[in-house]
């Protein structure tokens, strides 16, 4: 990942059409097409931007299998954060968790074992015991615990997803997408950096029985860092992971492939794709003060305007020179003015197609001035208006 140079020229439009921010337009870059790969669904996502690099029917609702327990463990981290629940709590090994089929660690019926052992199990071992045992502790069961996994899915935008259990066993109500996926990959990398590096490690011992994470780019791949795999013969083999490279982080999701080294190779592909024929830039970051522009009839007489979120770009390796940034806003600035009040848009093209479109916002309050200041910018912007500027 790479900044933007703070001196690129903003042109400033007034009175402009507000553009309607759409997908990359990626069809008129000189890059190759993306690979094909043998999935029922797949996307490769840019973390930093959120671009869409490649997708093959991103939005089809599929079984989530083990890819389930990202959120699991999302909503563990989650209790952890507001403060109702330590890594050092002691869980109750119910019957219920201890018999559940699948995938285990192996922890057993009526021991206590720590929420952090537990959550590695999860996501290193993909045990549903596990699973079982925490969501029934945090939610007191695992129907309660669902509850909480579709509310954070909703809070997240996932509107293809909904969960019945904590373990990814198969339900026909149980269903996500590979978009979705992607968007609940990159809130746990985001969040949840403290545990993140869990999803790295290769292997996990418990109950004196050595298993291994089922990731096997971790292995073959210094750059990937996480995130799970998931299999069962209804959703055949599919992996959400995420790689960095200088910098620049990618996340692919592949679904229903047809083998672990289907899985393995097609996420791979992907990741090389992105890496080899993209780049991601940070152009600004929030608070920076891209503009001032002159008020009216306000305490002040000018305005600094910026975006209020870190703006990244993706685009084709070595396009960087064709980028261009402008600012159009609805009118003239006329106070008062509140803090963080949208007064138009911050928009950058390439090659004269718009890749991305941010709000353009008041940086500081601006009070109404006097009487006779407002009386006397009311009278320039008659003229103004009248003549011509």
């Amino acid at each position: 990942m790479k900044a933007f140079p703070m001196m690129i020229a903003i042109r400033v439009l007034r009175a402009a059409p507000i553009l309607l921010l759409s997908a990359l337009a990626m069809a008129q870059m000189p890059v190759p097409a993306p690979p094909s790969v043998g999935t029922s669904s797949h996307i490769l996502v840019d973390f930093h931007s959120g671009t869409t690099i490649a997708e093959f029917q991103p939005d089809e609702r599929v079984e989530p299998a083990s890819i389930t327990k990202l959120m699991t463990s999302y909503v563990v981290f989650n209790e952890i954060e507001r403060g109702n629940l330590s890594l050092d709590d002691e869980v109750l090994v119910s019957e219920k968790a201890w018999r559940t089929p699948g995938s285990r660690m192996f922890i057993e019926v009526g021991s206590r074992v720590p929420v952090e052992t537990l959550l590695k199990g999860v996501i290193i071992q993909s045990g549903n015991d596990a699973s079982v045992a925490l969501a029934e502790h945090i939610g007191g069961s695992e129907e309660v615990f669902a509850s909480m996994m579709n509310e954070q899915a909703r809070q997240l935008g996932m509107v293809n997803t909904h969960y019945v259990n904590a373990t990814g066993l198969p339900d026909p109500d149980q269903y996500t997408s590979a978009r979705d996926s992607a968007l609940l990959a990159a809130a746990l990398i985001e969040r949840f950096p403290a545990y993140y590096g869990w999803y790295s490690e290769r292997e996990f011992t418990y109950n004196e029985i050595r298993q291994h994470n089922r990731n096997r780019l971790l292995w073959r791949d210094p750059s990937v860092d996480g995130l799970k795999t998931g299999h069962t013969d209804s959703a055949g083999y599919c992996l959400v992971t995420s790689a960095s490279r200088d910098g620049m982080r990618l996340i692919s999701v592949v679904m229903g492939t047809d083998s672990e080294e289907a899985r393995a190779t097609s996420s791979q592909a992907l990741l090389n794709y992105g890496f080899r024929f993209f780049e991601t830039y940070q152009l600004y970051e929030a608070g920076d003060s891209l503009k001032t522009e002159p008020v009216w009839k306000g305490e002040l007489d000018e305005v600094s305007l910026g975006v209020d979120e870190d703006l990244f770009v993706t685009i084709p390796r070595g396009r960087y020179d064709a980028l261009d940034a402008r600012v159009e806003l609805a009118g003239d600035l006329i106070a008062p003015l509140a803090l963080d009040q949208q007064v138009g848009q911050l928009i950058i093209d390439l090659d004269g197609t718009t890749v991305v479109q941010r709000p353009l916002k008041v940086q500081q309050a601006v009070a109404e001035a006097g009487f006779f200041g407002r009386t006397s910018d009311a009278i320039r912007l008659w003229f103004g208006g009248l003549f011509g500027d």
